[in-house]
């Protein structure tokens, strides 16, 4: 199908929605990824077909035959992105179209059919509209949506789907780590690598995460916030955690993040760091960045400051490190005064308290 597909959703209001006082209740304090809205999106995909049934209906579980394809072949992509509640009470979109865009270009490194990305735009507005009262008014509060497409055709055998269902569902988001800790402490990584050249580390898929589960595992049983992998090949250079890309702040006031290069996922926060440090005149390179220049940079302090950044966490002061035979500390151990600054300026635009020159911002209603 053509990226002109213009589908209409039909609509299925949940017959015992949350009440209002519980709803509220919930907003107070919802973590992250534990609370859920009244409603999904769910569109259908065949080769017959091609892209149909596109629905917004009362969220609920999900029937799959035994033989699904995805629970044996991993053909699985998903998004992450985040409505912001509006000064004036309205909702927007943070980059809409840059999700839209990586939605497409991982499904097809997973040999899947790519949703065209008016659909994908399409959908998330619909979920929101409908699920608007879920967006939380709390400081720091936002609605994530958590867009996602699996290989539905029920077969045994190793080749590409002709069968996918596509969904969105939506959860009201605080704090991504507990406690609102002031930094976070990283567990090197030696034996386990997150992605090899050649391999799916540029695209959102579950496979990733999972596969970075066992590490940081092995990072909290050491008393580590997160992991931090090192390149498949040399086992030196920085690429990033589990789930977040990493930066790194200079005395001279540089600052240089590890290049993507098909091992690394193209994060939306770090280009839209990237792009907000070269407004403010930063000098910014995207160059590799060894372990040991790490440390050393660390205990010399020519390094002063380092940061991890993503949709969920935004941006995330790292403090100190750790490995088998090895542990530094960042600065002061805590969140430095550019990692703020860029945090700060980030935020503003996010939630419509700052000028917005490069257009980011899509407004909902």
């Amino acid at each position: 199908m053509e990226d002109a597909t213009i589908l209409d959703f039909e609509f299925e209001a949940h017959a015992s929605p949350v009440a209002v006082a519980d709803r509220e209740a919930l907003l107070q304090n919802p973590g992250f990824g534990k609370v859920f809205t009244d409603h999904m999106v769910v569109i259908k995909y065949s080769v017959e077909k091609g892209w149909h049934d596109a629905r917004v209906q009362p969220r609920g579980p999900i029937q799959i035959d035994p033989a699904c394809a995805v629970l044996h072949y991993a053909q699985e992509i998903f998004e992450g992105m985040k409505a912001y509640r509006m000064p004036d009470g309205g909702a927007a979109l943070f980059r809409p179209e840059a999700n839209a865009k990586r939605f497409r270009d991982s499904a097809e490194r997973m040999a899947m059919v790519p949703l065209p990305e008016e659909l994908f735009l399409s959908s998330v507005r619909e979920l929101v509209r409908i699920d608007r009262d879920w967006i939380p008014n709390s400081e720091g509060g936002s609605l994530y949506l958590r867009p996602f497409m699996f290989a539905s055709e029920t077969f045994l055998g190793v080749k590409p789907a002709s069968e996918y269902l596509y969904m969105v569902i939506a959860s009201p988001a605080g704090a991504y780590f507990k406690g609102g800790a002031p930094s976070v402490t990283l567990w090197i990584s030696e034996h386990y690598t997150r992605a090899a050249p050649g391999g799916t580390g540029a695209a959102k898929c579950g496979g990733n995460y999972a596969s970075s589960l066992i590490a940081q595992a092995e990072a909290i049983r050491n008393e580590c916030d997160q992991v931090v992998f090192l390149d498949a090949v040399e086992n030196k250079w920085v690429e990033e955690l589990g789930g977040m890309n990493t930066f790194f702040v200079f005395e001279d006031g540089s600052i240089q993040t590890p290049p993507l290069g098909g091992t690394i996922l193209p994060g939306i926060t770090r280009e839209s760091l990237l792009t907000l440090a070269r407004d403010a005149g930063i000098t910014v390179r995207e160059e590799r960045y060894s372990i040991d220049q790490w440390e050393a940079d660390a205990r010399s302090g020519k390094l002063r400051e380092a940061f991890a950044c993503g949709t969920a966490a935004v941006v995330t002061p790292i403090g100190r490190v750790r490995g088998r035979e090895t542990d530094f500390t960042i600065g002061n151990g805590g969140p430095g005064i550019l990692t703020e600054k860029l945090r700060a300026d980030l935020v503003a635009i996010q939630r419509g308290e700052a000028p917005d020159p490069h257009g980011w911002l899509k407004r909902l209603f």
